[in-house]
């Protein structure tokens, strides 16, 4: 795995970034795909073999264990793809233009091999000049081919006959088997949580136990959003002789797609957690996974594994990427929405670029638009947005469900439907009809009924239109989930500009007042609290109580943490750190001064 460059770009959408490796490998930048919707991977399946001069054979539904096997297929090819461009690169003259001079001038300039690049540069032409080159050629390594699985996206599939297939043919597990098959010797970021029988399922795969010398060919990433559940889910690995490589920390509300909200925990003190007790963390994880090694009669590790911990969610400036680096002793950070502002790094289709280029902030909101009731971060100029409303308006509202990635409602049918389906909100909006409900509630309730979204046509469609493919059933809207962060960024941009954003080299901050990116967590945080309040005020239960009041005491804590911080922050200016002061305080007053819901007397 390239660790040139310190910054990786994370899974977005379904689509955005399955070809990111394609774009972007070959400069050592590393990048994650997501690898649920297999329909899609042939589709670019089909449009990538002539790359390398391969005929497109087509793995139908009729294939045995076809999803499997496309996912396999797909990522075969990226890795051949990426491993021909890194040969042609390095093979380049050092002449201006040419991608070997660009993937030294996007390395950061603490790099080593960017330092021995210039040096190069400034000699005259000679044998020493000639030297240097072929040393800089030896340091070419392509960024890493990592792969997302949403752990709780795990429908279970059936035979036409009906009959529900044996566990391991659910699209998680058959993702997985997917990825361990391949040829990629890279990482696997599960997200969205713990699913037993996914985790079950890993040991069946020897590329993800160590060999001899203690190598690794596949890893494990978990997505975390706090230290317990990194702990939690490390022993469970742990325990079945499974390491976790990294732990990837998002910000729970300061993201894209689905956000997974704390109860009130905020990335600076999670982030001060893992600093304090990583050492410890390794040290326990090694020993519980040698124990299980042994037991399973495998090679252990005789020098304990790296254990990285990396942060994402919200970052905007070369400082706070610095700052993460720095304080928190992080090894990477993560810039994902920005890099949707780059053709060069993402497929996003050139309407929504455009409609992404000249957005305002209020353009970007936590909706509930996702089947999966999980808040979803949202964009009001998608065509997808237009679509639902033009839907609702024709009293038409909900999506026709020929995927079926997201079925997960058993309330009127034995095998269950998508939330977002047409015929699910047919079904709900006639029982809320027939419920006698007022003018009020009933309103209230069709609003969150028919907000719901098709996200499995929607997140992909894009990737589709700005390769020119027709998406299936012509379901062209697209939706897509960038985060708040992107409100920042105005304007479509070079791989280049950004990465030189991301080092300090230029500023791509567009007018809009920013405050620092812990400060913007917490204002979501306390927005957030807000609503939950304001919802749980007329069904109050003593436990619902005691979680509000669980959240309210942790934005109070993470605000004391901060304040403690700002001194940390040297890089910042005094006006900056002043205003980040007098925010804090604001927040701090607000939450102090919060009317709490008193539980009712029985």
């Amino acid at each position: 795995m390239s660790t040139q460059h310190s910054f990786h770009i994370p899974v977005m959408g379904l689509g955005f970034t399955m070809e990111t490796p394609i774009k972007v490998a070959r400069f050592g930048i590393s990048s994650v795909i997501s690898i649920i919707e297999d329909e899609l991977m042939e589709r670019l399946r089909e449009l990538y073999s002539p790359w390398v001069n391969e005929s497109f054979i087509p793995i139908t539904t009729q294939v045995e264990d076809w999803r499997a096997k496309r996912i396999q297929s797909y990522l075969n090819l990226v890795n051949r793809i990426v491993k021909q461009q890194v040969e042609t690169l390095r093979n380049l003259p050092f002449a201006l233009g040419n991608e070997i001079v660009k993937y030294f001038e996007l390395l950061p300039e603490n790099s080593a091999a960017k330092v021995l690049y210039q040096k190069m540069m400034q000699l005259e032409e000679g044998e020493t000049k000639q030297q240097l080159q072929q040393q800089l050629r030896s340091e070419i390594k392509a960024g890493s081919i990592d792969v997302n699985i949403m752990a709780k996206v795990d429908r279970n599939n059936y035979t036409k006959a009906g009959e529900m297939l044996p566990k391991e043919f659910s699209d998680a597990l058959s993702s997985l088997r997917g990825f361990a098959q391949s040829d990629l010797e890279s990482s696997v970021v599960f997200s969205a949580g713990y699913n037993p029988r996914l985790y079950g399922y890993i040991d069946s795969f020897s590329d993800f136990f160590p060999d001899a010398v203690g190598y690794l060919k596949k890893k494990i990433v978990l997505k975390v959003s706090d230290y317990r559940s990194a702990l939690t889910q490390g022993k469970i690995l742990a325990k079945k002789g499974l390491w976790v490589s990294e732990f990837r920390i998002e910000s729970g509300l300061n993201c894209g797609g689905h956000a997974f909200a704390t109860d009130g925990l905020l990335l600076g003190p999670i982030m001060e957690e893992f600093k304090s007790n990583r050492e410890a963390l390794a040290a326990e994880l090694w020993t519980m996974c040698n124990q299980a090694l042994t037991a399973k009669g495998i090679a252990v590790f005789e020098t304990q594994p790296a254990l990285r911990i990396t942060v994402q969610g919200g970052i905007g400036t070369a400082n706070e990427n610095a700052f993460l680096l720095d304080h928190y002793q992080a090894d990477a950070t993560g810039w994902g929405s920005p890099f949707l502002l780059v053709p060069e790094a993402t497929s996003v289709d050139e309407s929504t670029l455009n409609a992404l280029a000249t957005a305002k902030p209020d353009d970007y909101y936590l909706s509930y638009a996702s089947p999966l009731g999980i808040p979803f971060n949202n964009f009001r100029k998608s065509s997808a947005q237009y679509q639902l409303a033009a839907r609702i308006a024709k009293n038409r509202p909900g999506s026709p469900c020929y995927k079926k990635f997201l079925v997960a409602n058993t309330e009127f049918t034995e095998i269950p439907i998508c939330a977002a389906s047409r015929q699910y909100q047919h079904l709900k909006i006639n029982q809320l009809k027939d419920r006698n409900l007022s003018t009020e509630e009933y309103e209230q309730q069709l609003a969150e009924v028919t907000e719901k979204d098709c996200l499995c046509e929607g997140l992909g469609a894009s990737m589709l239109l700005s390769e020119g493919l027709k998406p299936a059933h012509n379901l062209k809207a697209v939706t897509i989930c960038p985060g708040p962060n992107l409100a920042y960024f105005s304007g479509i941009f070079t791989l280049q500009q950004m990465v030189d954003h991301i080092y300090g080299r230029l500023n791509l901050l567009n007018s809009v007042k920013r405050s620092n990116f812990f400060v913007n967590e917490l204002k979501m945080y306390v927005k957030y609290f807000d609503d939950e309040l304001k919802k749980n005020r007329n069904s109050l239960t003593t436990k619902k109580m005691r979680y509000l009041q669980l959240f309210q005491a942790n934005l109070l804590q993470g605000i004391a943490y901060y304040k403690e911080l700002i001194p940390s922050l040297r890089n910042e200016a005094e006006r900056y750190l002043e205003e980040m002061k007098e925010e804090l305080n604001q927040f701090e007053y607000t939450l102090k001064n919060v009317q709490m819901p008193v539980l009712a007397e029985v």
